[in-house]
């Protein structure tokens, strides 16, 4: 799977970026070059939906179509969806919501999200915890322009993240893909059980089991000796100074969530 958004959209973390990716033999790609190679390299089953130059999405299923790995994309009024991997409790997740059976992961994702932007009834912090199993997904909500990712905490599925050419951002699994498109700048995107990060592009890379905390940058090393992105985790010993948000302020909705 590929996504790509553009840096007005998605914003990420400043350490992300690698000077070393000025001076590689490897330069970044543009989004239109990268869209390219993912499809040239999955010629038979690859597909691509753009959103102007706001957002892309790319999609191939998984190859071997027996695997627990699964890799769904889908849409619902605008909301997009790819997901990785699986959920363990989807049947009860399913009931919660008052959803069809019906639905798999991705479109659970996406009803859940559109129901918690929308009216809010949860803190985000509870519905990303009641997800049980290996998985990483990455909405995009072409009406309201924003982007809400997330990875689970046993980190079976893998997501990588980097910075292209014009300073678009790319969120892959596959690492050769990010490799090649971000030179230096590219990093394991950061898993729920890293203080549980999730990244939404109105707040940036945010931990919420200390929503309060900045997100604290540690170099990674490549096997050259250059620095290469950056892996994130929340600084509990510093505090975001914000105004503290009770009752109906702290849900979702409100907390990243709003259209």
């Amino acid at each position: 799977m590929l996504t790509i958004f553009n840096k007005e959209l998605m914003n990420p973390p400043k350490e992300l970026h690698s000077q070393a990716s000025l001076g590689s033999s490897n330069k970044p790609k543009f989004p239109e070059e990268i869209i390219k190679d993912f499809l040239a390299s999955n010629p038979a089953n690859a597909f691509s939906i753009g959103f102007g130059s706001s957002a892309c999405f790319a999609y191939a299923p998984p190859e071997n179509r027996y695997s627990n790995y699964q890799r769904m994309f889908c849409g619902v009024d605008e909301i997009y969806c790819i997901f990785l991997g699986g959920l363990n409790n989807l049947n009860s997740l399913l009931r919660q919501y008052g959803l069809s059976k019906g639905n798999n992961e991705a479109m659970f994702i996406i009803e859940a999200y559109r129901t918690l932007r929308d009216r809010g009834p949860y803190p985000a912090d509870q519905v990303l915890k009641d997800l049980e199993g290996s998985y990483g997904f990455v909405v995009y909500d072409s009406k309201a322009k924003s982007v809400f990712a997330a990875l689970g905490s046993d980190e079976r599925v893998k997501l990588h993240w980097g910075v292209a050419a014009g300073g678009s951002v790319v969120v892959s699994d596959n690492l050769k893909l990010i490799k090649e498109s971000c030179a230096k700048s590219f990093a394991p995107f950061p898993a729920v059980c890293c203080s549980w990060c999730m990244f939404h592009s109105e707040q940036g890379l945010m931990s919420f089991e200390h929503p309060r905390s900045k997100m604290k940058a540690m170099p990674r090393i490549d096997s050259e000796g250059v620095m290469c992105g950056a892996d994130f985790k929340a600084d509990v010993q510093s505090r975001i100074c914000t105004m503290p948000r009770v009752g109906s302020e702290a849900n979702w909705a409100l907390r990243g969530f709003q259209a």
